[in-house]
């Protein structure tokens, strides 16, 4: 009797070791990260964007995704999602070497419960306050009869000239740029970071006349060297003028899709006189992100 209680007492024995192996290799780890975003577009070839979620202060890539249809759903690991405090979201370049998120971060937000409100206010900048002043005029060349075919952001409605463009300072990884959009082609007055410093081309833009670089604010005269299916000197009352916020480094031609201040230069403008811009078609990205 005793040597048969032994043995059933092993048997047992076993069967709960089985049993506990069983739930061990049947346990979860992995689990479902889904973001439902608006406002996104498609990157230039060459990038793609990265989600992240931080764990311990430290991020973790939870996949990379071209499309912007959502809702979409990346598996992750379940304890590391369980216990990520925030979720980012980069634009990184499709062949990348480096682990870690590049600076040009888009949307941040933190879990709250089992959801994260995320935002581009959050990390590249709050553009609801932006607000902006232009004139027309070509200080880069002596020719007074084209003062129409150059835009420049800058108040000159006192005696002292001052900066055109009130604008958040912006996260690394960001900058400003200038459009003029001729019949639905957007060309370029350059980028800048600060809006009382001329942009970075200044020097070197081939648009500009011959006579120097202008004013030291953001702008340019399109004067010379007009792309194909253009023609400069132009006159750019009707045109559209747009700020927009582009990545460094920039992943398109095009502008990308913050486009803080927008305006139509109107048909009566008067050269050389303060035109105040409007709010543009899109300030703030946002979105969820569901664990």
């Amino acid at each position: 009797m005793i040597r048969k209680t032994i043995l059933a007492c092993v048997a047992l024995g076993i069967f709960a070791t089985s049993c506990s192996n069983d739930d061990d290799n049947n346990k979860v780890t992995t689990a479902d990260l889904t973001v439902d975003l608006t406002g996104l577009e498609a990157l230039g070839s060459g990038f793609v964007y990265e989600g992240w979620i931080i764990v311990d202060g430290s991020p973790v890539s939870t996949g990379t995704f071209s499309s912007v249809t959502f809702p979409q759903s990346f598996t992750v690991d379940a304890d590391q999602l369980e216990a990520a405090t925030t979720f980012v979201l980069s634009i990184e370049p499709a062949v990348d070497s480096d682990p870690a998120p590049a600076a040009t971060k888009i949307l941040a937000g933190d879990f709250s419960g089992n959801s994260a409100s995320v935002n581009s206010n959050n990390i590249v900048g709050d553009l609801s306050t932006a607000t902006g002043k232009y004139i027309l005029a070509t200080p880069t060349d002596d020719d007074e009869t084209n003062e129409a075919s150059g835009v420049w952001f800058l108040d000159n409605s006192t005696e002292t000239t001052i900066a055109g463009l009130d604008l958040p300072v912006l996260s690394d990884g960001w900058k400003y740029e200038g459009w003029v959009v001729f019949d639905g082609t957007p060309i370029s007055t350059g980028t800048f970071t600060d809006p009382a410093a001329a942009d970075d081309n200044a020097a070197t833009t081939l648009f500009k006349g011959d006579a120097g670089n202008g004013p030291g604010y953001p702008g340019e005269d399109f004067l010379q060297n007009a792309p194909t299916g253009l023609t400069f000197p132009t006159d750019l009352k009707g045109k559209t003028i747009v700020i927009s916020v582009e990545p460094s480094p920039d992943n398109s031609a095009a502008p990308f899709t913050l486009k803080p201040l927008a305006h139509g230069v109107p048909t009566d403008a008067v050269n050389h006189t303060v035109i105040n811009m409007e709010a543009g078609p899109l300030v703030t990205l946002s979105g969820t992100a569901t664990r």
